[in-house]
């Protein structure tokens, strides 16, 4: 018999001791190419990291949490491949279940994926463009992993979202095929939302993304996105927004939850990330969450947050809320581990955390920037 670790959110989260994995996720890993504080179009250089939506995410869980981890992924082999598995080496994430594709000399058949992404700063919005086009992930196939073997190792939590659905027409079919044998096998699922119209633009646009996303929410456990997400992904509206995600009132964050908890009542936890754009180097940050046994929480709101990187703000928010479902008391906590793990992974360069667990807990328990000596 499973052994279920007791939840304020009644999550039904499966004992450590028993499972070999505290998160499982699914989703692409590309090389990311930093111009720094220039821009891409202007660029000589460029540092280089390794990120993904559904990878960070686990990658949080690992490098800050403590916890253990896996990513199913797929990469060519060839020497690109190879530096993305180094920069994955250096996360600590579980390879196992890195499948990969041999190289053809050229692409043609299969490829790995780029991203160029430069920071912004003041009135100059940060830029990203993914070369992503035919990747190895992309073309992965239901059966080509063993999910049934793979959680019934003992996963807790498994994550993927929206950014590995919308990769190519059959990532859907790959993720309804993981996450169908997760909750087989008593793990929790995770969903980040994640829109991103480039995604979508050849496979269908915001309809076939709202198609998709529709279809693997019944899977759904804990349910992640921000305004754009649920309206673009979902079809939900929140009531008084505007077009340019500006003046983010929580309350009416409060009537959209409602709403997509009553249409969706597998969705035991929803969460969101409360951004206010004021300039690339200068944001309002918060998150609020609600659970169907505490209804809702928020964290701090943290006015005219400075930025360095906000690439991967939301997935660090993401692993922070998870590691605090897990292993923390109450939801208040959680969502202000999630917040606060945001606040400082938007304060170093790359995709992923740099932050440390006991700088997220001296954050979220209302600590400043004072030097550490």
């Amino acid at each position: 018999m499973a052994q279920i670790k007791s939840s304020s959110t009644s999550l039904g989260i499966r004992s450590a001791t028993e499972c070999d994995f505290d998160v499982v996720a699914l989703g692409e890993v590309m090389l990311r190419f930093d111009p720094g504080h220039t821009r891409v179009r202007t660029a000589r250089r460029f540092n280089v990291y390794e990120g993904g939506g559904e990878y960070n995410v686990a990658r949080g869980l690992r490098r800050c949490f403590g916890m253990r981890g896996a990513i199913v992924t797929a990469l060519v082999d060839n020497e690109v491949g190879r530096l993305v598995e180094d920069l994955m080496l250096t996360g600590g994430l579980d390879l196992s279940y890195l499948k990969w594709v041999p190289f053809d000399g050229t692409g043609s058949t299969s490829r790995n994926g780029l991203n160029f992404t430069e920071r912004g700063f003041g009135v100059r919005g940060a830029v990203g463009v993914s070369d992503r086009g035919g990747t190895a992930i992309s073309q992965m196939k239901p059966n080509d992993v063993d999910w049934d073997a793979l959680f019934s190792r003992g996963v807790r939590w498994f994550h993927t979202g929206g950014i590995f659905a919308g990769l190519s027409r059959g990532s859907a079919d790959v993720a309804e095929a993981a996450m169908r044998s997760a909750h087989t096998h008593g793990t929790i699922v995770s969903y980040d939302l994640n829109f991103r119209p480039s995604l979508w633009k050849s496979i269908g646009g915001k309809s076939a993304a709202q198609e998709v996303n529709k279809r693997l929410a019944k899977y759904v456990d804990v349910m992640i996105g921000n305004e754009e997400d649920f309206t673009a992904a979902l079809g939900f509206q929140m009531s008084g927004g505007n077009e340019n995600l500006t003046d983010l009132d929580s309350a009416k964050f409060r009537v959209m939850i409602e709403q997509v908890a009553k249409e969706y009542p597998n969705f035991q936890v929803i969460a969101t990330t409360l951004r206010d754009v004021h300039s690339a180097s200068r944001n309002d940050w918060g998150a609020i969450a609600w659970s169907r046994t505490e209804g809702f929480a928020e964290a701090t709101n943290r006015k005219d947050l400075e930025i360095l990187d906000r690439v991967g703000g939301g997935d660090s928010f993401a692993s922070g809320l998870a590691y605090g479902l897990m292993e923390l008391s109450s939801l208040k906590e959680a969502v202000e581990y999630g917040a606060a793990h945001g606040a400082l992974a938007m304060t170093t360069p790359g995709d992923t955390t740099m932050a440390t667990l006991e700088e997220v807990a001296k954050l979220a328990a209302g600590g400043g920037a004072r030097v550490q000596r």
